[in-house]
């Protein structure tokens, strides 16, 4: 052995067998080790589960039954009852429209299967305050529902359910008024939209998995 040979490891496998001249060596076998069992485990599941997920507005359901889009555009949405000529009453009007273009996408309803309640507050709320002249520089709006879903057949009450949304803005400037109230109506409708959109989910939950 030379001493530039000195320190070198021969990795040599015990059940090493001979080979004889002209012949190929057997490949090493390698057992799998328990990372990669758990890896191949998580993707087999990932597969199975894959199938478990169904598109909003899919072409098609994979368990060949009614297609989402069709069961909540026979969603009758009731006119949400607000006292007239109120901001309430606009508000009632912003949530029910954009439910209704959720459930038909923009197109015709279906004969409806469901009927849709739901009642509504709204609360306003002065977040911070100028100290110098005690007037609001952030505002919050809010609004909170309630809701039932009722299968028109049997009038069994299917789903009942409870949101809210909160929407701060700003009020650039103390004697800016109009600007204060365009804050105030741009909050009104970002948390209308949030309520439909949290009604449109609950009732999409229920419609796929039945609960």
């Amino acid at each position: 052995m030379w001493w530039h040979d000195k320190g070198r490891v021969l990795l040599v496998s015990p059940t090493r067998s001979r080979v004889g001249p002209g012949q190929a060596a057997p490949c090493p076998t390698v057992s799998p080790g328990p990372k990669l069992m758990r890896a191949i485990a998580v993707l087999a599941i990932a597969a199975l589960a894959g199938g478990c997920f169904q598109p909003l507005y899919g072409e098609q359901s994979p368990a060949g039954g009614p297609l989402l889009r069709d069961q909540l555009s026979a969603v009758d949405v009731q006119q949400i009852q607000a006292p007239k000529g109120t901001d309430e009453a606009r508000i009632a009007v912003e949530i029910r429209n954009a439910l209704l273009y959720d459930f038909t996408g923009g197109g015709y309803a279906a004969p409806p299967t469901h009927r849709l309640k739901i009642a509504m507050t709204s609360t306003r709320a002065s977040i911070i305050v100028d100290r110098n002249t005690s007037r609001p520089d952030v505002e919050n709006y809010g609004i909170n529902a309630t809701y039932t879903l009722t299968e028109i057949a049997t009038g069994k009450v299917v789903v009942t359910g409870t949101t809210f949304s909160r929407v701060s803005y700003d009020i650039p400037g103390q004697e800016q008024r109009f600007a204060r109230v365009r804050g105030l109506r741009d909050a009104e409708l970002r948390a209308a939209k949030v309520i439909a959109d949290n009604i449109r989910s609950r009732l999409a939950s229920y419609f796929i998995a039945g609960t």
